[in-house]
């Protein structure tokens, strides 16, 4: 299965890159929004509430995208259950909000590595120079928790596990293979709503949530009491509220956007700006500290985007003269 040899050489037009943008910005200021969800929902009790708020009341009023159904489901598994799921348990069992916004954009490589073994899209130049200079700057990040501020038991390096480490690097994977499903969908069915698409993949995950947090949370039955829902505090469903309709809904559906009428190797590179706006969010609103490695990895990332965005531009202007 071949991607269209066009959609590699169609640079960014103003309009993408602004809405790439946008989403780098919801998506770092999401992990504080989860960090204050989960200090009143379980993992399985956030991923319902958050794809029911995306998916209520928009699925009566926006009608199914112009695909097949078995692209809705499994974007909605991918990114939900996936993605979601193995994110919110990591948050939950030891995983701080800046590393997390860090660990997920290895989504990156995972996306390049599943693009190129299903979609056979092949990394130019300017790609892998960027994803190059990534992978220095997640490193940068990572050493200020592994070096030795993390074994003193001082910083964020003290807050994480390895179980932690390991459910995020899961949910980056399925991040990936979301990209993938939705490129896919693309190729079968092209010129879909990707609007309709997240609307109606977010009713998904919702029911088997809540089978998940029947099956595993002790305090399941307790929201079948009005009481319970009264007495969640108001930042909790300001949360909510924003994991759903604007992380998700307007999130996803710019991505999807960009999806469509780019390779996920050409795509997938913007999210490394997420952990700039997540670890800047951290600082502002939960208090943490921004170290030296972690502003050296913001610089690797600040050139790594610029040499994904401007490259084939460049490369266009080098090719086309005389």
């Amino acid at each position: 299965m071949t991607a269209p040899a066009a959609a590699s050489a169609t640079p960014f037009r103003p309009r993408d890159l602004l809405a790439a943008l946008l989403v780098v910005v919801l998506w770092g200021v999401n992990f504080v929004a989860m960090k204050w969800g989960l200090e009143s929902f379980s993992p399985f009790q956030l991923g319902a509430a958050r794809y029911l708020f995306a998916a209520v009341p928009l699925v009566l009023l926006v009608r199914p995208p112009r695909v097949h159904w078995r692209w809705v489901v499994m974007f909605g598994l991918f990114q939900g259950i996936g993605q979601f799921g193995f994110l919110f348990f990591a948050l939950k069992v030891g995983m701080t909000a800046g590393l997390a916004s860090v660990l997920l954009q290895t989504q990156v490589f995972f996306t390049a590595l599943f693009g190129f073994a299903l979609l056979r899209e092949r990394p130019g130049r300017p790609l892998v120079w960027g994803l190059a200079l990534a992978a220095a700057g997640l490193v940068c990040f990572v050493m200020n928790y592994v070096g030795p501020a993390a074994g003193s038991g001082m910083g964020a390096g003290s807050a994480t596990t390895l179980a932690g480490l390991f459910l995020t690097l899961c949910g980056a994977a399925m991040w990936a293979s979301s990209n993938i499903v939705a490129r896919l969908a693309q190729q079968r069915s092209p010129g879909y709503d990707p609007l309709a698409f997240v609307i109606w993949s977010s009713a998904v995950p919702v029911l088997p949530f809540v089978a998940l947090s029947a099956l595993f949370d002790a305090d399941a039955a307790r929201w079948l009491h009005w009481q319970a829902l009264a007495s969640v505090p108001w930042i909790a469903w300001a949360s909510v509220a924003y994991l759903g309709w604007a992380a998700t809904i307007v999130g996803y559906a710019l991505w999807t956007q960009l999806l469509q009428r780019h390779p996920a190797n050409r795509v997938a590179p913007f999210s490394l700006a997420v952990p700039v706006v997540g670890l800047t969010a951290g600082w502002l609103v939960l208090g943490e500290t921004v170290a030296p490695w972690q502003w050296a990895g913001i610089g690797f990332i600040v050139v790594a985007l610029a040499c994904v965005v401007l490259g084939p531009r460049f490369q266009a202007k080098t090719a086309s003269s005389p």
